[in-house]
């Protein structure tokens, strides 16, 4: 009789027990406004298990040519391919805390570019192989006596020339050639319409001829904003303005993603006004770097800082997060 209720007792917490274990797999959510929306791909980039593979992100996102995904965490380097399966990674002291990542091609190769807060360095990285070809660090040809360096964005123009951007210390942004040798700085940190207070991302804004800079001001008070430079360092305009705190930006035909640390992702047309407000959700964002895998919600984003756009469209986003997130979002046609 005893065995009988103990098995019955059994039989009743199981019947509780396993529902709640086999839960339910997230759904799509979908995204945007109808001048541009996307449905989310629940479960992208996880490992068999379930988890998060890529350790913590701060990082950035970019693709190559064959529509493989790059994204950078504190571990390193890890590409998917469009399914949300490893492809490979460069995990490693010299790969860890990249920043933000441009990715440009050199004849039949292809390289990352990378910028290091944490390490205060550049780097160029071909994309297959992980080896790490050139390396720039503080340019004593400067003149500068800089106290820290920590580079928060980098990009590339199509003669090969280097920018990149000590967002975290003195807010200058420096330009190299394509050997790593240092040409000229511009910029300097501040809070007025030709300075930068938290010069945080940037990109090639190729909506233009020539092309421009685009850079985010991720700090400036009262509101971050993004602004346009020429290659040679001149101020051209304040392209927009109430961002909240502009992390990067990508670019796609005449679209521009530009992730916010507020936990949203806002869509910009040609001219660049805001034409779709991703992610984010009044009653739960910002919530930031801590919200732990078991947290995330299917649909609204903890902390965007990294974006980039495949050749159909479809956007690939980071968070800023301690377990690590990294979101594919499906353009609907």
């Amino acid at each position: 009789m005893k065995c009988r209720l103990i098995s019955l007792a059994l039989s009743i917490v199981l019947s509780v027990a396993l529902p709640l274990l086999a839960a339910e797999p997230a759904k799509p959510v979908r995204l945007g406004t109808p001048a541009m929306s996307f449905d989310t791909v629940p479960s992208w980039g996880l490992g068999d298990d379930g988890k998060s593979i890529i350790g913590s992100t701060h990082g950035g996102v970019v693709i190559d040519k064959s529509g493989n995904i790059y994204t950078t965490s504190s571990l390193g380097i890890f590409v998917f391919n469009p399914d949300g399966k490893l492809v490979r990674k460069f995990v490693g002291p010299e790969y860890s805390n990249i920043h933000d990542i441009e990715i440009r091609s050199e004849g039949n190769d292809e390289f990352l570019f990378g910028a290091r807060n944490a390490n205060g360095e550049g780097i160029k990285v071909h994309s297959v192989t992980g080896d790490i070809v050139l390396k720039l660090g503080i340019p004593a040809a400067s003149g500068l006596d800089l106290k820290k360096w920590s580079p928060t964005a980098i990009t590339v123009a199509a003669s090969g020339d280097i920018f990149l951007a000590d967002g975290y210390a003195s807010n200058h942004i420096f330009k190299f050639d394509k050997t790593g040798k240092y040409i000229k700085h511009f910029g300097k940190k501040g809070n007025e319409l030709k300075e930068f207070n938290t010069c945080h991302g940037m990109t090639l804004d190729t909506r233009y001829e020539p092309n421009r800079l685009l850079i985010c001001d991720r700090n400036h008070t009262p509101n971050g904003r993004l602004l346009h430079y020429d290659l040679e360092g001149n101020y051209i305009d304040e392209v927009i303005t109430g961002l909240g705190q502009p992390t990067s930006v990508a670019v796609h035909g005449d679209y521009v993603s530009v992730p916010d640390l507020k936990g949203r992702v806002y869509i910009l047309d040609k001219s660049n006004k805001i034409i779709a407000e991703l992610g984010h959700d009044p009653k739960l964002s910002p919530r930031s770097f801590n919200v732990k895998q078991e947290d995330w919600v299917e649909g609204v984003f903890c902390g965007t800082h990294g974006s980039y756009w495949d050749k159909d469209g479809n956007l690939y986003v980071q968070d800023w997060n301690v377990s690590g997130r990294i979101m594919k979002l499906v353009r609907v046609k």
